[in-house]
């Protein structure tokens, strides 16, 4: 799927993760995290496979220790299997040189390697385990992703930044010398990393900040200081609505810059919820700003006291329900489906208005209109659905359109 926005994107050097190209001209990709112990191969296998098919177009997985490393390459084989490809990277932190140099089947399995400098190693350990990580990126040939956390900070480099401040003769404040030492932190491992031998085309940088401002600002001075593909994430970005509007919040504004080329929603699920969740949200902001196209989007009034029937949100929710769950088929076997926009409207006010813009759209009867429902197919006024099928015969309707109006046989 091509970017379809007319902003202009920050040049980044293209990286390849497996199969998947990040940067240069490729569009901005979705990522998600497992959240099961990876060491539980079949339950990380079965998650990995719904992030896949809901969307993510790259998975990490947590390697912490010597059992999940020896569990990658069987999670991969597994995978393979079932052909989902989607390419794994290995989440490190603390003890990756040892957990990549004692199972080289995890090293040659992962697409990716995520290093987090800021717990790689302290004092005179870190260089070396570093530099340990980077040998074997550099044998196996895999790119890395240099991921900055601010909670997690180097703490050396930040007293480093706050001495050199205190010098200057007008100090930056407490939060401006955050974001410089996050941004510091990225781009001296990124130097160091290409020092040691890897390839700037195997280099990827992200700068997690938990706060909407703080990310906004890193990443911009980020994306004017280096031409590495850049990740997107608010961390820690919490649960539910708070969750979602603030990564929207912040990964907005930096899309429309031209900045990212991979974002990843770091929802906390709720108790039973779907990992999922975080991947639709990727997605909805990323197609929301018309950056790409992934699922028919329905367009839907958010009712009044015209509308006192809740039958046009059911039919709402369902469509919607309907459509997600019919694009892993249809994205191969209806190429431009996803760009299909669908309106299902509750009242004569907007609804002929709304339906009429939609590739299909239905107005239903609104408090005291008369018990009929208009559909229209591409602007024009297609046929009046009445009784009690409604909603079966306008899905059927939207089905029998996306036969007719897209893949190979249009």
């Amino acid at each position: 799927m091509n970017q379809t926005s007319s902003n202009q994107r920050h040049f980044t050097r293209p990286v390849m993760i497996g199969h998947i190209q990040v940067g240069g001209q490729a569009p901005v990709m979705v990522q998600s995290m497992t959240n099961t112990d990876t060491t539980d191969i079949d339950a990380t296998v079965k998650q990995v496979t719904e992030l896949a098919k809901a969307g993510s177009e790259l998975v990490r997985i947590t390697v912490n220790s010597a059992e999940a490393a020896a569990a990658v390459s069987l999670i991969r084989e597994q995978l393979d299997k079932q052909d989902c490809l989607v390419p794994l990277i290995g989440d490190f932190h603390f003890n990756g040189h040892k957990l990549l140099s004692d199972y080289p089947g995890c090293a040659r399995a992962l697409a990716k390697y995520r290093i987090n400098p800021g717990n790689v190693g302290k004092g005179s350990k870190r260089d070396e385990q570093f530099a340990r990580m980077i040998d074997i990126a550099c044998q196996n040939d895999k790119p890395v992703r240099i991921g900055v956390n601010w909670g997690s900070l180097d703490q050396a480099l930040l007293a480093r930044i706050m001495d050199e401040n205190a010098k200057r003769p007008e100090p930056k404040i407490p939060t401006a010398v955050m974001h410089e030492a996050v941004v510091t932190s990225a781009l001296e491992s990124a130097a160091e990393a290409e020092q040691l031998g890897l390839a700037a085309d195997k280099i990827i940088l992200s700068c997690k900040m938990s706060g909407v401002q703080d990310l906004i600002a890193v990443y911009q001075d980020l994306a004017t200081k280096s031409k590495y593909p850049l990740h997107l994430g608010l961390t820690e970005a919490g649960m539910g609505s708070k969750g979602i509007v603030a990564s929207t919040a912040a990964l907005a504004v930096l899309l429309q810059q031209g900045i990212g080329d991979t974002i990843r929603i770091s929802l906390t699920p709720e108790p039973g919820g779907s990992r999922t969740q975080e991947v639709v949200v990727a997605q909805e902001i990323l197609q929301s700003m018309g950056l790409r196209a992934f699922t028919p989007q329905v367009v839907a009034c958010p009712g009044c006291g015209r509308t006192s029937s809740t039958y046009f949100q059911q039919l709402a929710k369902d469509i919607q329900s309907y459509l997600r769950e019919q694009m892993p088929t249809w994205r191969s076997q209806f190429p431009g489906v996803e760009s299909m926009n669908v309106a299902v409207m509750g009242c004569v006010v907007n609804g002929p208005g709304e339906s009429k813009h939609a590739n299909i759209g239905i107005s239903l009867p609104g408090t005291g209109e008369h018990p009929v429902a208009p559909v229209y197919v591409d602007g024009q006024k297609d046929v009046t659905l009445k009784g009690d099928n409604i909603a079966a015969e306008f899905q059927q309707i939207v089905e029998d359109y996306v036969r007719s109006h897209y893949g190979t046989g249009y």
